[in-house]
């Protein structure tokens, strides 16, 4: 918990101002008693109206420095509470920001998405409650122990019987909650993961007529986080019945003994009128217990998980962006590279060696899963090599900062990603302060320029979430005309004209002719493969052929059936 709270830092000063109007408010409530105990004594039994009335505009006094002291503190325990969660949240989304690909691929999107709202808001909350009421309830118990003792120590003796059972239950039942919560948090995660999956994938489900089974996996989830929130609940609703029964039963032995001391004693009526106040205000303050033991239960168990997050990864992308530019086409060269995924003993990529000269077009062909998009990943250093060198414009990859390299290379991957927003908004965002014209001329040479001149509101057309208003084709084009944009050294095309129409891409292949830039395209068409310089054949992580393609047509047999499947399949 310490490093979630310690975003808290900042607003110590508000913190502090708050927990002293807090106390400022007990302190007050502490007293209250005791002035009941001097009306009824010097009062109500002398029959004083004036000590009435002294004490009582004493009490009047006072509760408005109680109000007013808890006006107060609520608007800065609100500051603090909320310009904590910002800071926190903030912190949070630049970590996955920064964190390597690596270390991101461990936490579920579903399970970041948790851990960026609903936990934030949970120990926000708990920071609030913290300094409004949180810390008051116990200071209530202990502070209306100590007074009774100093108005009575043998009536108060019957409030401090059951303090050592009471202390040791509440930490017994605090640390249960901590770890069920815990557990309510990570189904939370399987429900959001699973809204998230449906909602991506709503055409297919309803295409295949599978939104009853998709209902019934989601009330699966729905159900198991229901079980366990219920679980945790309940036994949270045991803290109550059992605080009120001990202090219930120490509030009538004070009455019992008190009624008594009176009686046989001479005990004034005002100390057992105040001890009775006391004990009260003991029992209202536990009654809260399992309400802050929820609170704090649930807090514990979101810091634990954004602590995770925050913590993860030691190696973060350091990006100093500075105005470093590399101008002009670069070379590329693997020799012997292999690459594992962290925690796994299986090499997805063996002894990779190959070099592109600045200019050229490299194909890269073969079968789902033979390992051409981590390769590409490579290059821009989404993960590190885990044998052998990369050379980029004749230094070692490792030797190039970071934002520098990626400035280099314009990256459009499978999936095209469109933000919501504007369709210029998503064409400038390759290049932060690209102009108009600019804008324009990647459009222009990604073919897409015709199309959006075709919309209603051109450039400025609304983009829905994720292009789901635009064609694949059209979602292609656009994605590599945001990566045109940068004017890259490297062109990096994984599997990105597959929507494209044999006419629409030799244009494409036309325009980009004329671009001073090295191009890695994965693709599975031949005609692709027979304007580039070279072809690299993928199998299983090895390289099984490396040529032109006439040169692969002569040597290699795997070439050769992909051409074969491809005429037969009427492709030229």
């Amino acid at each position: 918990m310490k490093t979630v709270f310690r975003f808290a830092l900042p607003y110590k000063w508000s913190m502090m101002i708050a927990i002293f109007l807090m106390l400022l408010e007990l302190a007050v409530e502490l007293i209250q008693p005791l002035l009941i105990g001097k009306i009824i004594d010097e009062g109500i039994m002398q029959e004083d109206l004036g000590a009435v009335g002294l004490w009582g505009a004493v009490m009047m006094g006072l509760a408005f420095v109680a109000l007013f002291s808890g006006v107060v503190n609520s608007y800065f325990a609100s500051h603090a509470a909320q310009s904590f969660g910002f800071d926190l949240r903030q912190a949070l989304f630049k970590r996955v920001q920064t964190m390597s690909l690596t270390a991101f691929l461990r936490f579920p999107t579903s399970s970041l998405i948790t851990r960026l709202t609903s936990d934030v808001t949970l120990v926000q909350n708990a920071l609030f409650m913290g300094l409004r009421i949180m810390a008051r309830a116990p200071l209530m118990v202990f502070g209306s122990l100590a007074m009774a003792f100093v108005v009575n120590p043998k009536l108060a003796i019957f409030l401090l019987a059951g303090a050592p059972f009471l202390a040791i239950f509440l930490v017994i039942m605090a640390r249960k909650g901590v770890r069920l919560f815990g557990i309510v948090q990570r189904r939370l995660d399987s429900v959001n993961r699973l809204v998230q999956e449906n909602l991506q994938a709503v055409r297919l489900i309803k295409a295949y007529l599978r939104g009853a089974f998709e209902t019934s996996r989601f009330s699966k989830a729905a159900g198991d986080l229901k079980k366990d929130s219920v679980h945790a609940m309940r036994l949270m609703e045991l803290i109550l019945p059992v605080l009120l029964f001990i202090m219930n039963a120490s509030f009538m032995a004070v009455l019992w003994f008190g009624a008594d001391e009176v009686g046989n004693s001479g005990m004034p009526v005002g100390d057992v009128v105040a001890i009775v106040n006391y004990a009260m205000r003991m029992t209202s303050a536990f009654s809260m217990f399992s309400f802050l033991i929820v609170i704090f239960s649930r807090a514990k168990a979101s810091s634990e998980r954004m602590e995770e997050l925050l913590t993860t990864d030691d190696q973060l992308e350091v990006l100093e962006a500075t105005d470093n530019s590399y101008d002009g086409a670069s070379a590329v060269r693997f020799e012997q590279v292999s690459f594992r995924y962290p925690d796994t003993n299986e090499y997805v990529l063996q002894d990779i060696s190959f070099e592109v000269r600045p200019g050229e077009k490299l194909v890269i062909m073969g079968a789902t899963g033979s390992g051409k998009s981590t390769l590409l990943q490579l290059i821009p250093r989404m993960f590190q090599a885990t044998n052998g060198t990369i050379l980029v414009g004749g230094k070692k990859i490792g030797e190039w900062q970071l934002d520098t390299l990626r400035k280099m290379i314009g990256y459009v991957p499978q999936q095209s990603m469109l933000f919501t927003g504007t369709i210029i908004d998503n064409l400038a965002w390759g290049k932060q302060g690209a102009s108009l014209e600019e804008v324009e001329e990647a459009a222009k040479k990604a073919q897409i320029h015709q199309s959006i001149m075709r919309f209603t509101d051109g450039y400025h057309t609304r983009v829905g979430q994720k292009g789901v208003n635009l064609s694949g084709g059209q979602k292609q084009r656009l994605s590599i005309a945001r990566a045109l944009i940068r004017k890259p050294s490297i062109l990096i095309l994984d599997d990105s004209t597959s929507a494209l129409d044999v006419k629409t891409e030799a244009a494409l292949w036309e325009a980009l002719a004329e671009e001073n830039t090295t191009m890695f395209i994965v693709t599975q068409k031949i005609q692709t493969a027979q304007i580039a310089d070279s072809v690299l054949l993928l199998s299983d992580g090895k390289i099984v052929g490396h040529g032109t393609h006439d040169e692969l047509l002569n040597s290699s047999s795997f070439y050769r059936k992909i051409v074969q499947s491809q005429q037969a399949e009427g492709v030229e």
